[in-house]
């Protein structure tokens, strides 16, 4: 027989999601009370969207589908994307900063960030905001890049953990970075909720140059931000074509967590320490392991571009935003301190909230217990997640006023 790939075996146990659901699973099979509504288990923790997907926007999907039931509509394989969706990116997003074949159409950030690994392979270091959104560690791991820790340690080595805490406003010591390494980074984070600022994400820049390292700037939750001093891409910083790559995705702000779509934006300003292009080996990778988002689901996503569709996103990214603002009232109710309090809050569907010395998971278990609400154990999202709670506020809006009435138990 063949051996056990050891990237795999370096894994921890358990994706974070998965567990939690396996966690609320034995809870429910425990507590026959949670089959009546009342009692029943709300969840403020996995961040899929929960509402219908906007009228605009599906009829682009619909259509899309039609097209392609005709002689004149149908096409085939679109390895990068449909040249037009790629144009409307550019333009809506980047202000026609970038040509087409800068642009790359994926089925998610998600699975871009695993893959984007392959460009750099095992013998890169990578540093990563702490806490951040685990694939950036896992798919650390499963390229060889980390291998797991010592017994008795947190983290993984191979991985340069960058803590954001509220001491440091959530923002990273760069002077931590080391040469040469893939910096992970996101803005709105997940799970902080907390936005960088132009003058943070330009000394970030500023240190990728300096130490000759490669941004990985994750935007999927750019369409939140509010604030319009708040920079929504890397790439609003000046030098940053030269130093970075993007991420986004149409899942959290266009309700496509089901549909699978997102974009990846690689400069060709872009070059290795031998000059050679990632553009170039982007295309290549992407030719060679996936052959192009679903059509349909392209379709969709030019039609969400349009006004009518930007305006449809705008409405539902305002709509989990005010589920996101009840959550954090009622936790402030409670004397519970959450990132961004005092200075807004309100450009993320994540809340941060902070129970000072005390274990992520215990507190997950007490408010599933004493609430019937699953949330989202810090510790899942790197070693300075410990004591924090990701609220998430992806759900029906009837859903959040119970929970929130339910959280009041916490102060008992």
């Amino acid at each position: 027989m063949l051996h056990r790939n050891p990237c795999i075996a370096s894994l921890k146990a358990g994706y974070l999601f998965p567990e939690i659901a396996k966690r609320r699973r034995e809870f429910t099979a425990s507590h026959p009370e949670t089959a009546k509504p009342e009692n029943r288990v709300i969840s403020l923790g996995v961040g899929n969207t929960t509402e219908p997907l906007p009228p605009h926007i599906n009829r682009g999907l619909i259509e899309g589908a039609r097209r392609l039931g005709t002689a004149e509509g149908y096409s085939g394989y679109q390895d990068e994307g449909l040249p037009e969706l790629r144009e409307r990116i550019s333009a809506v997003f980047y202000r026609g900063g970038f040509t087409i074949d800068e642009i790359f159409i994926s089925d998610g950030a998600q699975c871009d960030i695993g893959r984007l690994q392959l460009l750099f392979g095992a013998g890169i270091q990578a540093a990563i905001q702490d806490p951040s959104y685990p694939v950036y560690v896992d798919g650390s791991v499963l390229i060889g890049a980390a291998s797991a820790a010592s017994e008795g340690q947190t983290g993984y080595r191979g991985i340069v953990y960058l803590p954001c805490t509220a001491e440091n406003g959530f923002f990273p010591d760069l002077s931590r970075l080391p040469e040469h390494c893939l910096i992970y980074f996101c803005s709105p984070n997940n799970p902080t909720g907390v936005v960088s600022t132009r003058e943070q994400l330009t000394a970030l820049v500023k240190a990728a140059h300096d130490k000759n390292c490669v941004i990985i700037f994750d935007a999927a939750y750019s369409e939140y931000i509010r604030d319009p001093a708040l920079p929504k891409s890397i790439f609003e910083i000046e030098g940053a074509k030269s130093c970075a790559i993007e991420v986004n995705s149409f899942s959290k702000p266009a309700g496509f967590t089901g549909v699978r779509l997102g974009w990846t934006v690689v400069p060709k300003e872009l070059k290795y320490e031998g000059g050679e292009s990632v553009n170039a080996d982007w295309s290549r990778v992407s030719g060679t392991i996936f052959n192009g988002a679903s059509n349909i689901a392209q379709y969709g996503g030019l039609a969400a571009l349009e006004p009518e569709g930007l305006r449809e996103i705008r409405e539902l990214c305002d709509f989990y935003l005010g589920n996101a603002a009840l959550i954090r009232e009622s936790l402030q109710k409670l004397g519970i301190s959450c990132a961004g309090d005092g200075r807004g809050g309100n450009d993320s569907p994540y809340i941060w909230a902070h129970f000072p010395g005390r274990d992520s998971w215990d507190v997950f278990n007490e408010i599933l217990e004493k609430c019937h609400v699953i949330t989202t154990p810090g510790s899942g999202f790197g070693p300075a997640g410990q004591s924090f709670i990701r609220f998430s506020s992806f759900g029906h809006r009837a859903d959040m006023e119970e929970a929130c009435r339910r959280l009041s138990r916490l102060g008992g």
